[in-house]
């Protein structure tokens, strides 16, 4: 299933990072998409990005988004989420996230949307 508005992005993201689905995730990013890792630390492409998402997919994690539009100006949108993630650290601790992302989307040419910049932590 692809992105049909905007939001649609987040909540693709959602379903596929809750089914630990790392080609659905990565089939939500343009080519050279970029996406924050963590605060400071910033990968591009999709074989960086697929990279960093089986990362978060180690935690086995379950989260939770609530997806806004904030700004769209015809094939771009900006799109903010809260998000909370649950899972477990490699040596079994809990794992308790939580953030308000900041992405910017683009409509590709059969009408679908892709993040171009994806940034979880927000403007951190």
């Amino acid at each position: 299933m692809a992105a049909r508005s905007p939001e649609d992005i987040d909540r693709l993201f959602e379903r596929e990072l809750n089914a630990a689905n790392i080609d659905g995730l990565v089939a939500l990013y343009e080519p050279t998409a970029t996406f924050t890792v963590e605060p400071g630390k910033v990968v591009a492409g999709t074989a960086a990005i697929r990279e960093a998402l089986s990362g978060f997919l180690s935690l086995k994690p379950t989260i939770t988004l609530s997806p806004r539009v904030l700004a769209n100006a015809g094939d771009i949108a900006m799109v903010s989420s809260k998000w909370m993630l649950k899972g477990t650290a490699p040596d079994g601790t809990a794992v308790d996230l939580s953030g308000e992302s900041v992405e910017i989307v683009r409509r590709q040419d059969d009408g679908t949307w892709k993040f171009i910049i994806d940034s979880p932590w927000g403007l951190a």
